[in-house]
Order: C-alpha cells, then structure tokens, then sequence
C-alpha cells in the first residue's frame, strides 16, 4: 500500500513540476500583449482569452500537487491538539465522507460538462473563437489527480492507524 501512494506522490509530484512552468507561458503573453498596447497602439485580440484559459488550467492541474504538499488552507486548530492516532482517524473519516465524494461528483458532473462543451464545439466569445472544451476536460483530468492525492492521504492515514495500534 505505501509504494501505491508513493506511485501517487510522484505521479503528481512530476505533473505538477511540468505544469509549474506554465505560469511564465502565460507571463509572456501577457507581457506580449501589453507590449502591442504601448507599440502598437491596440492588444492582441487572442491575448486575453488565452490567458484566461491557460490560468484556469494552471490552477486546477496544480492542486494535486499543492495537496501533496500540504499547500490548500487547512482548519487544523483543533486538530493538532490530539493525538497523532486520532489525527489520523480524523483525516480518514474526512476524507472518506466529504472530500472523495465531492471529487467523485466533480469527476461525474465535470464529464457531462465536457461533453456537452464538445459536442456542440463551444468557443469563445473574442475576436478569435478559441475552443472551450479543453479546458472543459482539465477539470476532470485536475480532478482524477486530486482524488489520487486523496487516495495517498488515505492510505498513509490508514497506517498511521496501524501503527499506532501496534
């Protein structure tokens, strides 16, 4: 069960180290696009949709990463005066009960948007009508890697319940 959420760990470890370098894609479009404001006199008209999109992406596909790191807001007052056991115990009854659903109805519901996106060949309302359903299917694929991450948590939670009961 560890090597499953080591597996995990690096899977989302590599993804988030190559998704990481996305933000200075999009820090030279924007720098582009203001450049042509001040040279040219007028933005690109494909610049701000563009942006927009690929943030969105960065955003969504790095939370799997930032939850391996510990990284997400956390209300962890209560928690860290327990006991390391119960501790556990708390991150899996949580993580079972609130946080595998929703990802699982994200997952589910992310889907029919996507398919709904592509089917009818959603795009942008700009000057350049970029395709939307990409971005569409990020929310899924950030999705199945958070709830991987999650499947981690739990695994080494369920251990540390071992353990401590040894």
């Amino acid at each position: 069960m560890n090597a499953i959420a080591r597996a995990i760990d690096a899977l989302n470890e590599g993804f988030g180290r190559v998704i990481a370098p996305l933000l200075a894609v999009i820090t030279m479009i924007v720098l582009y696009d203001i450049a042509m404001r001040f040279l040219a006199g007028r933005p690109s008209s494909w610049a701000f949709d563009v942006t927009k999109m690929l943030f969105g992406a960065h955003f969504m596909l790095m939370a799997a990463y930032a939850l391996r790191h510990h990284a997400h807001v956390e209300v962890d007052v209560l928690k860290r005066l327990l006991s390391r056991r119960k501790q556990a115990a708390l991150e899996l009854v949580s993580y079972l009960i609130f946080f595998v659903p929703f990802i699982w109805l994200l997952i589910t519901y992310g889907w029919a948007f996507f398919e709904r996106s592509f089917s009818r060949g959603e795009t942008t309302y700009g000057m350049v009508a970029l395709p939307v359903y990409p971005l569409k299917g990020v929310i899924m694929v950030a999705a199945a890697l958070i709830l991987l991450q999650a499947v981690a948590i739990v695994i080494r939670a369920t251990q540390q319940l071992r353990e401590e009961a040894v």
